[in-house]
């Protein structure tokens, strides 16, 4: 396996973290009699020779090694060597800077050598390897009739029901790859997604089908996928106890609940899916069975697939979050735990889900707040979901919070989706903001969400405590900034109540690194542009790209009492930076009325980068019926069916979502004309 290691100038060879010196021992690992050694060894090929996919000199030098590991019946675990192996040879070459002839073509051509290897190893007796294999027989053989006749005949021997599902995703991979020797793969994955074959198998087979050749699915697909789903778990119910885990150390637990307890269903449903792309009706309808399924292991499958459609696609997701809100009474924490973390990220589209929210909100008071055995506690799944969507019943929850001892430091972020329904809880938000020391290490954690909870309900009434914590914040102080940018917006927001207090503060910032934040703020107050304008135009030269950008924004504001900025504005809007060009151009726009510089530099930047949308969609609101050059931008917003910062993946922190349809709306709103 090793003949020819010691003759590597592995020393002059490069991975991640440097000299490649440590490569043979690491080799050597993965065919060790210890398990935890072999693991421990391909941790570190990952991490080293493949870190985050890229490939080097040193990894293609291991590829032979690898090979060689990979075909010897002598050491465990070689279904991880070979999955290493695909990893490598499927690197991107066409991200290569010359053309597909450095390091990715090579490491493809590397493992592509040991394609008679993949050939073996298909009829392995570890079934591990063999479900392995097929993967890399497709991608790295380039014999395509030999490939299909191999796959055919491992169809018809295979036992193993995890081999034989990879063998259903490897003909659809060989299709997309081979389209013209796809009418073989073709009929065997047709004839695998009927009977008499395996429901699990029937549904591999149906989702390479709605991937590769959605004109051979059954007219009543989605009928005929829940059946299969409900005779597979029918099946399966037997061979399992439930969908909990034990309670042991609560981080991991919390986090091996958070998991599929099925991980082949949830692939195979996450599959089909995929497959039905933009086909929202069958999707949702395939959802809805799955969420009604009679086993709580399909519908917390199904709870996670719902997280990807509704942070995808726009559409009428009610029945959906109404059926997500339903598991929130599971006996089975892993099906609350997973609906709670859903509904968390979906903020206005939870209401549906509202009253299970505030069911379970009522009747465990344990969940309100969730600790930690490091740092602060923040506020529980179900309190926060509650709160950002809308629901004023959570209000006076969140008064009971407030009056603990100790506060969780995120509850002033969830205020603001509230609206008015917060208004009770001012005096207990600034009683909270009166208690924090504006000289300790924790004031941004504490302070920023407080005074932001405050802005959005515009209490005047915390005029006072705002002043407190800006007059003593000590320079120095850890994430100083944001916590002034902070209070300067809330004085900008409500200020005007005690003008003769707010005034002189505002005025003693404009000749700090926030002067462009106060400088709009003491606009907002005192309402004398000539007294910031020329703060401002400076601003527009300072060397630090924030500054310049807050300078535009707040000049944007000013509308065309600032035509003495436009010549530094114009020049902005030609710079590298594009979100300093967007700031310039609604700048250009807002203050001369005049669109001919600033709609080309903007319609550029919403297709470039579509977080641009929304602070461009701000400006044509403020412009009228001026800004009517882009609105063509906003009626091809609104047909679109995918949200513009579509996020499949994304957490249940995100907030694309709510990005989104705050976008939606207000494009709704500005071709309205209001």
């Amino acid at each position: 396996m090793f003949t020819g290691i010691d003759e590597v100038d592995w020393a002059s060879l490069r991975h991640a973290y440097g000299s490649a010196e440590d490569v043979p021992g690491l080799l050597r690992g993965l065919a060790s009699a210890d398990p935890a050694e072999r693991e421990t060894a391909l941790d570190g090929m990952y991490g080293a020779l493949h870190h985050q996919g890229e490939v080097y000199d040193s990894t293609l030098a291991c590829v032979p090694f690898l090979l060689a590991l990979a075909a010897s019946g002598e050491i465990g675990d070689r279904a991880g060597i070979l999955e290493l192996l695909v990893s490598i040879g499927a690197q991107d070459t066409a991200r290569e800077d010359d053309g597909g002839s450095g390091l990715g073509a090579r490491a493809r051509g590397g493992v592509r050598a040991g394609a008679d290897v993949f050939v073996r190893l298909t009829e392995d007796a570890d079934p591990s390897v063999r479900r392995a294999a097929p993967e890399a027989l497709v991608r790295f053989m380039d014999e395509p009739a030999r490939v299909l006749g191999l796959l055919r005949e491992r169809c018809g021997l295979e036992r193993d029901d995890r081999v034989l599902h990879a063998l259903i995703e490897s003909l659809g991979l060989f299709v997309r790859r081979h389209p013209g020797h796809a009418a073989g793969a073709l009929e065997l994955l047709t004839a695998r997604s009927a009977a008499p074959y395996d429901p699990g198998l029937r549904l591999a087979a149906l989702g390479q089908l709605a991937d590769c050749a959605p004109d051979r699915l059954p007219p009543d697909l989605v009928r005929v996928a829940v059946g299969l789903l409900r005779e597979r778990s029918a099946r399966r119910a037997g061979r399992r106890t439930g969908v909990g885990c034990p309670h042991s150390d609560p981080l991991v637990t919390r986090l091996r609940r958070l998991r599929p307890s099925d991980e082949q269903g949830s692939q195979l449903l996450r599959t089909l899916h995929r497959g039905l792309g933009d086909r929202l009706d069958e999707r949702t309808a395939l959802l809805k069975g799955q969420l009604t399924s009679p086993d709580a292991v399909d519908r917390c499958n199904a709870v996670w697939m719902s997280a990807g459609l509704f942070r995808e696609w726009r559409a009428d997701w009610t029945e959906p979050v109404a059926l997500v809100g339903a598991q929130l009474g599971a006996e089975e924490d892993r099906l609350r735990d997973a609906a709670v973390s859903v509904l968390e990220g979906l903020f206005g589209l939870a209401a549906p889900a509202a009253d299970d929210l505030a069911a379970l909100v009522a009747s465990r008071p344990d969940l309100w707040v969730r600790r930690r055995e490091r740092g602060a506690p923040t506020l529980g799944g179900p309190l926060k979901a509650l709160a950002r969507s809308g629901d004023s019943r959570v209000t006076p929850v969140l008064a009971q919070v407030l009056a603990a001892p100790v506060v969780p430091d995120d509850l002033g972020h969830v205020i603001r989706h509230l609206g008015t329904g917060a208004d009770p809880l001012a005096p207990a938000l600034r009683r909270r903001l009166g208690e924090v020391v504006p000289d300790s290490p924790g004031t941004f954690e504490r302070a920023v969400p407080l005074v932001s909870a405050l802005t959005a309900l515009g209490d005047t009434e915390a005029v006072p405590e705002v002043l407190r914590l800006l007059r003593g914040l000590p320079m120095g102080l850890r994430l100083r900034d944001p916590v002034v940018e902070s209070a300067v917006h809330a004085l900008g927001t409500f200020g005007h109540a005690a003008a003769s207090e707010v005034i002189p503060v505002l005025r003693e910032l404009l000749e700090t690194d926030c002067a462009a934040v106060a400088a709009e703020a003491l606009w907002s107050v005192e309402g004398d542009a000539s007294v910031v304008l020329p703060l401002l135009i400076r601003e527009l030269t300072d060397g630090r790209r924030p500054r310049r950008r807050a300078a535009a924004e707040a000049l944007a504001r000013l509308g065309p009492e600032a035509r003495p900025a436009l010549p530094g504005l114009r020049r902005l809007v030609t710079a590298e930076d594009l979100w300093e060009r967007v700031s310039a151009g609604c700048a250009v726009w807002r203050i001369s009325g005049d669109g001919e510089l600033a709609a080309p530099v903007l319609r550029t930047a919403w297709t470039e980068n579509p977080s641009t949308r929304r602070t461009i969609t701000a400006c044509l609101a403020a412009l009228g019926p001026a800004g009517a050059p882009l609105h063509d931008l906003l009626h091809t917003e609104l047909a679109a069916r995918r949200r513009h910062l579509a996020s499949p993946s994304g957490g249940h922190g995100s907030h694309d979502v709510l990005d989104d349809e705050r976008l939606v709306r207000a494009c709704g709103e500005v071709l309205r004309g209001g």
